[in-house]
């Protein structure tokens, strides 16, 4: 996809770059420097733990059977759906700076919720199975995309071509009653916060470039394919322009990337473009109900929206 980018110039002007939000965070910086003892250790026991649950859950935990998970072999052969929802930006950010968290927490808590609507609708019961979304992390210490002029120079350490990703386990929150829709964003920001205390991730993509040194690439794609089989879905999201582009002088309208193959029968991905989110759903056809699911995803979407910005009285002053 950071090629794809790099090959795209601005529809207005070809001659400029692309212009992408900020990747620093918006949020209050902290005052504190240094961490406590029991921070350390804190931020050690976490790193620990959710190594240790991430080789365990890669391995030989699987998820439950729901209805977003077959639990079957060969699923990653079967015809999937494609379909897609486009989500404002700004009414994101709304909720957002409402419930003061971050936009990944809002988009996890809309995922999360749709979910479970879907797993209810689907049961005709509240959905409590243990169902793990696997979330992809981009490991490249770079700030953008950068250009295919520089991508093919020979000897540039700073850009190599391939995948370089590790990925988080993050439980899809359980709900005997759906009847607050803000706990599935505080949750996701919840473990979202506690997973980035801890290094887990580097460790993870340590471990995939130990077992691509040593077993070769199909060692580790071996181990990728075990933890993408033991978990009930994939989250993946990119930022992209905020401007119009265009590709040889063709504006693009809009557009959307979509991981394929995994053996899984659900996958998301989410992608910004000039103030709108649009997210996509790749699911296996004839198992998942895709037009249930995006109404679902709909509904929790409007179901956030609403409780973070309730309507105030008529008589209220």
């Amino acid at each position: 996809m950071g090629a794809l980018l790099s090959c795209l110039q601005s529809a207005q002007n070809p001659s400029v770059p692309l212009t992408f939000p900020s990747l620093k965070s918006s949020g209050p910086k902290t005052t504190h420097k240094t961490k406590t003892v029991s921070q350390f250790f804190s931020s050690v026991f976490q790193t620990v733990s959710d190594f240790s649950w991430s080789i365990l859950k890669s391995n030989f935990v699987e998820d439950d059977r729901t209805p977003i998970r077959s639990g079957e072999d060969g699923v990653e052969f079967r015809p999937i759906t494609l379909s897609t929802l486009t989500f404002s930006i700004d009414e994101i950010k709304l909720i957002k700076n409402k419930l003061g968290v971050t936009i990944n927490d809002v988009i996890a808590g809309i995922i999360f919720l749709g979910t479970r609507i879907y797993m209810q609708e689907v049961t005709q019961k509240s959905s409590s199975e243990r169902c793990t979304a696997l979330v992809l992390l981009r490991t490249r210490n770079i700030e953008g995309y950068t250009p295919i002029k520089e991508m093919i120079e020979p000897n540039n350490a700073k850009m190599s071509w391939g995948n370089q990703f590790a990925f988080l386990h993050l439980p899809v929150p359980k709900s005997t009653e759906i009847s607050n829709p803000l706990d599935f964003v505080w949750e996701a920001q919840q473990m979202i916060k506690k997973k980035r205390s801890s290094a887990a991730s580097y460790l993870t993509s340590w471990l995939l470039d130990i077992l691509k040194k040593f077993r070769g690439p199909e060692g580790a794609a071996r181990y990728i394919h075990g933890t993408l089989k033991n978990s009930s879905m994939t989250i993946s999201n990119m930022i992209g322009p905020v401007e119009k582009m265009a590709l040889d002088n063709q504006p693009v309208g809009g557009f959307y990337f979509m991981v394929v193959g995994p053996p899984q029968c659900l996958t998301v991905t989410a992608l910004s473009y000039m103030g709108k989110l649009r997210v996509a759903f790749g699911a296996e056809k004839g198992f998942i109900d895709s037009q249930k699911l995006k109404a679902s995803m709909q509904n929790a979407f409007g179901a956030i929206l609403e409780a973070s910005n309730p309507i105030p009285p008529a008589n209220a002053a």
